[in-house]
């Protein structure tokens, strides 16, 4: 009975799919609205569209090696407060599962450098020696033009990706249809990871980088099994490629997952947390998104030869 129930649910939803796709495209164009919405409020109140850290704005770090155990989000409480004006940022050093030290991250000056380290100090209840630190300065100017370099070089990609899809397929909507969901994949993933306050570093940018090929992957395989196959029913080639792209996805979502469980390293786990949003995001671009577009551009094409031939 139950078995039944179960088969009949899942004929219901294989039904929903095929028949309105159309109306299912308001899950995929209402992300993406919410997210561009989200990312404009946050450069409405902070100027930025995203969250960046020191590597990319620059400020001082800090790395100490501690044997005590360290409270890393009442250290970061602290020092906030004795810097209200400024970014503070902690993260836990551990090896083995055991803490053996932590990193302090502030957008202040070189010269605020040395109150810095006391008043981390004062929050250990210890006055910290040059063994025991060390201190890593990146200017303001130097972080702000890392940035920009990154950014031009995203875009750049973006741009070359974009030309390269337009020359496997030659149509003007299949290859809009993949650009888009693209797009779409990372305005979505920036709005989730904002939500989630992460500080971007440079290794995120390079996150976004490996997504943009991940998202264009999944589209070009639905577009080219469903473009260029002829021996199958449109949804029989639908499914193929639903079938072979879950297999893919499935199979760099757990290998994200297993990183951030073994990983200690902070750029691995910010890596594998913008590729896991991401590559979550982009079930839902490819295979609703991009599907109902490619489906849309099939009907008017098949109904215009339709036209011409009657």
């Amino acid at each position: 009975m139950e078995e039944t129930q179960g088969k009949g649910r899942f004929l219901g939803i294989k039904h929903f799919y095929e028949n309105q796709y159309k109306k299912l495209l308001i899950i995929p164009f209402g992300l993406l609205l919410i997210a561009i919405i989200l990312i404009g409020y946050k450069f409405a109140a902070t100027g930025e569209i995203i969250n960046r850290d020191i590597s990319l704005k620059g400020g001082v770090t800090v790395t100490v090696t501690s044997q005590q155990n360290v409270d890393i989000a009442n250290l970061e409480k602290t020092l906030s407060s004795k810097f209200p004006n400024n970014d503070i940022g902690t993260n836990s050093i551990t090896q083995f599962g055991r803490q053996t030290g932590f990193i302090v991250e502030a957008d202040v000056g070189q010269e605020q450098a040395s109150a810095l380290i006391g008043e981390i100090g004062n929050a250990l209840n210890k006055k910290l020696l040059p063994q025991d630190y060390a201190v890593e300065v990146v200017g303001s100017s130097l972080g702000t033009s890392f940035f920009k370099e990154l950014s031009i070089a995203l875009l750049i990609a973006f741009v070359f990706m974009a030309l390269v899809v337009f020359i496997s397929f030659r149509t003007f909507i299949p290859s809009i249809a993949v650009i888009l969901a693209a797009f779409s994949d990372m305005v979505a993933t920036l709005a989730l990871v904002n939500l989630f306050d992460m500080k971007i570093s440079a290794a995120g940018i390079a996150a976004f980088l490996m997504l943009i090929g991940y998202s264009v992957d999944t589209d070009i395989l639905l577009s080219t099994r469903v473009l260029k196959r002829k021996e199958e029913t449109e949804m029989e080639r639908i499914y193929g490629a639903i079938k072979t792209g879950l297999m893919m996805s499935a199979t760099a979502i757990v290998a994200a997952i297993a990183a951030l469980f073994v990983t200690q390293s902070e750029v691995i786990r910010q890596i594998m947390t913008i590729l896991l949003v991401g590559l979550i995001v982009d079930l839902i671009y490819t295979w609703i998104q991009n599907v109902g577009i490619l489906r849309m551009y099939l009907e008017r094409k098949a109904r215009k030869r339709n036209e011409l031939q009657s």
